[in-house]
Order: structure tokens, then sequence, then C-alpha cells
């Protein structure tokens, strides 16, 4: 049986969301933010760099959500919530799997320091651009979600459980997350996301948010 050592309001949420929609059985292992928000030391026993979310599967050790997702799909998950690389979506789904973490969360995250980092961020040269790139993102991802239900086409994969993340339990840690009222089709694929019951079942395991 899988274990997942799950850090509270973190990209850990995905893995326990994975094992809800493929109703594979798993152990948790929960962990508390401190009042500084950070991992508690003892993260630090299962993976030197102390960070969620970490599996546990026999004697494999892994960290990073993304090579969770996929190692989890590939060993348990029978082809299901992945495209195979000889159907039409496979580029599409390939590209939303790893645009979560490697171009996405790069640029709320950068805007969100800076924002934190400089005393008067709004009279920043510089700013103005980091947030139009903000915009563009967004508008990048509402004209996606214009042509069909998910990411990589007309059917739930795991290109969701990765991109849905940024959009929900992180905005949390953002000092102004986005507004989401110019983009309705990213607002309406969120409405869809929230009330899947494997969705709904895993926020209620992964426990109440860090922020209340």
């Amino acid at each position: 049986m899988i274990t997942i050592y799950h850090l509270n309001s973190s990209r850990s949420e995905r893995i326990i969301w994975l094992m809800e929609e493929l109703a594979l059985p798993y152990a948790l292992h929960t962990l508390h933010r401190g009042p500084d928000a950070l991992a508690p030391p003892e993260l630090k026993d299962i993976h030197p760099l102390g960070r969620a979310p970490v599996i546990r599967d026999g004697d494999t050790v892994l960290a990073e959500s993304g090579a969770i997702v996929e190692y989890i799909i590939a060993r348990h998950g029978e082809g299901r919530l992945a495209v195979t690389p000889f159907e039409p979506e496979f580029a599409r789904y390939l590209y939303w799997l790893h645009y979560a973490e490697g171009s996405l969360m790069l640029q709320l995250l950068r805007e969100s320091t800076l924002e934190r980092l400089l005393p008067e961020p709004d009279h920043t040269p510089g700013m103005a651009r980091i947030r139009a790139a903000t915009w563009q993102h967004l508008q990048f991802i509402d004209n996606a979600l214009q042509t069909s239900a998910y990411f990589a086409g007309d059917r739930f994969t795991a290109a969701d459980l990765m991109m849905a993340f940024p959009f929900t339990t992180l905005r949390q840690f953002l000092p102004h997350p986005p507004d989401l009222s110019a983009y309705p089709a990213l607002a309406a694929y969120l409405q869809r996301i929230e009330t899947r019951p494997a969705y709904e079942r895993a926020m209620a395991v992964a426990g109440p948010p860090w922020k209340t």
C-alpha cells in the first residue's frame, strides 16, 4: 500500500485526490505547518529536502507531485487518467501536465513573492510587466478551456490533477489572488472540478486549510 506524507495546504493534496480518483487504497501520514507556514522539521526524516508531497511505495520513496502522479498512474493506474502516445491528445496532455509547475506556478509565485518583498509594489518599475504576464497566462488557460471541458480534451486526466491546485488551495497563500471573473471558461472549469466526488473526498481527507 502506498503511504502519502501529506502536509496540509500543499501540493500533496494532488496525490490524495489522485488516489481517490483511482479508488486505490493508501495510508495517510499527515503533518501540519507551523505558525510560520513552513513544514515541520520531521519531514526531513522522510525526504532530505523536507518538502511535501512524498510517497513510500515498498522500498521506493519519491517526492515531487508531478513525478508522483506519473509514477502512480504508470505503476498502479491501469491506463486510467493518462493519455497514450498513440492518441491525438497526447502532446496536449503532456503539455498541461508539466505546464502547471514549469510555467504557471512559477509565474504566480514570482508575482506573489515580489508583492511581499517590495515596499510599494504598485509603484515599482517592472511590477506591471510581471502582472501583465500573469494575465497573459490566465487568458491562455481560459482560451484552452473554451474548446474542451478539460485540459487534455473532453475527459478528465492527470493534467487536470496538476492544473487545479494553482487556482484552489494555492490562492490562500497569495497576497492578491488573481480575479478570475474575467476568465469565464476557467471559472466554469473550477466549478466542475470542485464538484467531482473524488475531489470532495480528497479535500475532506486533506484537512482544513492552513489559513481560516
